[in-house]
């Protein structure tokens, strides 16, 4: 115990000693520092000065840079806007040109529309007639088939009323070859009658007649000679009648 109290003592006699020793120093310097404090205020407020110079410096050659910077801008935009208004002349003349296009195109859809209703028409007219054309060709063949059939059958009975003719024509013709013989045969059976009886009959007319000469020849042979050219003329009366009868006969 009595040993801290003796350290504290003594440390606390060297401490006083400091303090005094830095108040010394310090009442010295105070003048010093002071002056310098001014020196120092004094070339800060010199250095602000100057920083301030130099920043208006700065400034106006920022500004100068800054008006070149803008006139350069200027006329870049006034350039742009050259450029601008050169394509905005540019899209306006294309957009005229293709409005007249759209009209151009318009119009022409129009009338390919048109043109398109009027091929739909045409195409279903063309389908109809088609499909009538169709209609009449598969009638036209059901008839042409129906008249083929026909002309068959025709044909068929052509061909057999032809047999049946050239059958019913042979029947004739042999019949009628019958008849021919048969009559020719009675013909001929009739002549050969007709010839016995026509030589009866001209043998009887013959008798007869032979008999009428007789009897004439009989009557004339009474008549005295003056007769006898009676005679001479009733001999060629006798003659020619001879001669018709024979022919009559």
């Amino acid at each position: 115990m009595t040993s801290k109290k003796k350290y504290k003592k003594s440390a606390k006699k060297k401490n006083i000693t400091k303090d005094n020793s830095f108040s010394k120093i310090a009442t010295l310097t105070t003048k010093s520092i002071s002056t310098a404090f001014v020196n120092f205020k004094k070339s800060q407020e010199l250095k602000k000065i100057k920083e301030i110079k130099l920043k208006k410096l700065q400034e106006n050659n920022d500004i100068i840079k800054q008006k070149k910077d803008l006139k350069l801008w200027e006329e870049k935009l006034k350039k742009e806007d050259n450029k601008l208004r050169l394509k905005e002349d540019e899209l306006k003349f294309r957009e005229k040109e293709l409005k007249v296009k759209e009209d151009d195109l318009k119009t022409e859809n129009e009338r390919l529309a048109k043109k398109d209703e009027n091929l739909v028409m045409t195409n279903n007219d063309l389908r109809k007639k088609e499909k009538e054309l169709k209609e009449k060709e598969e009638l036209q063949n059901r008839k042409d088939i129906d008249l083929k059939v026909r002309e068959e059958e025709q044909e068929n009975r052509e061909l057999k009323e032809k047999k049946r003719r050239e059958r019913v024509l042979k029947l004739i013709k042999e019949e009628e070859e019958k008849q021919k013989q048969q009559e020719n045969i009675k013909i001929k059976e009739w002549e050969e009658k007709f010839d016995r009886e026509q030589k009866i009959r001209e043998q009887k007319e013959n008798l007869r007649e032979q008999k009428l000469r007789e009897k004439e020849l009989e009557r004339l042979r009474s008549f005295d000679n003056n007769n006898d050219q009676v005679e001479n003329n009733y001999s060629p009366t006798l003659e020619k009648f001879e001669v018709d009868t024979s022919k009559e006969n």
